[in-house]
């Protein structure tokens, strides 16, 4: 998780020390513990109950996450129809501290995608309405670190900038992929925002938007038919999923003699390893977009300037 921007750091320096505590942050995913990282820099101590590979999902809380739960000062979610098994630790919460539902307190219901359950929770899949969640988590903090609140603001504004450029980044490499190729097939369906916001149909997943349903045979030959009459040429394996469901589907469309490979495996509910590009959200998203679009027949567009120090610490060439 990255702590520092580089306009940031340089106010921070500037700014004299704080005599208070970092705020103890606890969040359910990465991509919320990044951004409170960001924002809350030296003024936060964040944590996230789920790593890399998890499947918020299907993650049980254990005893130990409702420990840190409590020893928490603010706690950060997403919304119920995302850490579904979440829900009966963070209510009890909600009595004894701040806690912060993203999904409801930064989107009105006109904004979000609807399924049949709720709202399409994975709204970190586009990056300008991922962005609309900092001034709430940015709220959060200062309210409990006012003497860090010029800070904070400072991060906040910063990491919208980056946000962005990445928003502008994403849509323009989208843009090189073919229009018979732009169709993306994954194993659930956590790309619906991202097709929204980067003009490419992902309207093609094994199985729904949630992953506690397994694909059945007729799902698979219903996805194997579309990929082979649209020619599509790549399909895709998610990190927090078992690849076996988008091997039997290639498996399918080459039984029925199509011609599809895995395109690379996509970054859906979790983020990276520590030391890998997807580390961190920026990484995540950039990770996606690169695999997506080289998979599909597309090109990378330099990224923007707002982006180099990002690219600097990930070695990656602009």
């Amino acid at each position: 998780m990255r702590k520092t921007l580089s306009l940031v750091t340089a106010l921070c320096i500037a700014a004299p020390l704080h005599a208070s505590e970092p705020v103890r942050v606890v969040t359910t995913i990465g991509m919320l513990a990044d951004m409170a990282g960001t924002i809350g820099g030296d003024c936060a101590q964040v944590e996230a109950l789920m790593g890399p590979g998890s499947d918020p999902h299907l993650y049980t809380p254990r005893a130990s996450d409702v420990a840190r739960l409590d020893g928490a000062e603010v706690i950060i979610y997403l919304a119920p129809e995302l850490e579904a098994q979440m829900t009966r630790a963070l209510d009890a919460m909600q009595a004894r501290k701040p806690v912060l539902g993203v999904l409801r307190a930064t989107y009105a219901p006109d904004v979000l995608l609807q399924e049949e359950g709720g709202p399409d929770p994975h709204v970190w899949m586009d990056a300008a309405l991922w962005a609309r969640a900092i001034p709430q988590v940015t709220a959060l903090l200062a309210d409990a670190r006012p003497d860090c609140a010029a800070d904070m603001s400072a991060r906040a504004e910063a990491y919208a900038a980056e946000l962005a450029a990445l928003d502008d980044w994403v849509r323009a490499a989208v843009a090189t992929i073919p229009d018979t190729a732009r169709m993306l097939v994954t194993a659930h369906d956590a790309f619906n925002y991202f097709a929204r916001a980067y003009d490419i149909e992902a309207s093609e997943a094994v199985a729904g938007i949630s992953t506690e349903a397994e694909a059945s045979i007729a799902d698979i030959r219903d996805v194997a038919a579309f990929v082979i009459e649209n020619a599509i040429p790549a399909v895709f394996v998610e990190t927090t999923i078992n690849p076996r469901t988008i091997e039997a589907l290639v498996a399918e469309v080459r039984s029925l003699g199509g011609t599809v490979e895995i395109g690379g495996a996509l970054y859906s509910d979790a983020m990276g390893e520590a030391g890998s590009v997807a580390e961190d959200y920026i990484g995540m998203i950039w990770s996606n977009t690169a695999t997506i679009t080289v998979a599909l027949g597309g090109e990378l567009p330099p990224l923007p300037e707002a982006l180099a120090d990002w690219a600097a610490l990930r070695n990656i060439t602009p």
